[in-house]
């Protein structure tokens, strides 16, 4: 009788990949009362390093602009490094397009606070994101894209 291998999921590592801060405009644009517009942009991969481990990045760009003049941009790569093993081939890829990156955010969004306080502006507190609901549009979009080629 062989033992089933059980199935395990860890955080091995936390850490801060990269982090930019450009402010282009200072110091004037300091001296604006006007608020800036802020776009957001998410983006995560994960690759395997063997052995089981798994380093997955969470890449968060905002970047505020006033008018056509660029006030501030911030980009946190917050990273980790995870162990998955005894899961089923299928269930890896979710692991890392969803359970990852909701590990991975709330550090993202402090980072993402603290270096726009830094950087003299109001901190960006980033809204909560459903990571599983961004994988399962990019699924569909897969899908749709596949079905297109086919036709």
């Amino acid at each position: 009788m062989s033992e089933q291998a059980q199935a395990a999921f860890t955080i091995e590592k936390i850490y801060v990949k990269d982090l930019s801060v450009e402010v282009p405009g200072a110091p004037e644009v300091f001296l604006e009362e006007e608020a800036p517009q802020v776009e957001i942009q998410l983006q995560s991969e994960g690759r395997g390093l063997g052995n089981s481990f798994y380093d997955v990045t969470l890449t968060v760009t905002v970047t505020a602009k006033r008018g056509d003049k660029g006030a501030f941009l911030v980009e946190v790569a917050q990273a980790g490094i995870f162990r998955i093993e005894g899961v089923p081939e299928e269930q890896v890829e979710p692991l890392l397009a969803v359970a990852c990156p909701n590990i991975l955010f709330p550090y993202a969004r402090e980072v993402m606070s603290d270096a726009t306080t830094r950087a003299g502006f109001a901190p960006v507190i980033l809204a909560p994101v459903n990571f599983e609901a961004l994988y399962m549009s990019r699924l569909q979009e897969q899908a749709e894209q596949a079905e297109g080629s086919l036709q």
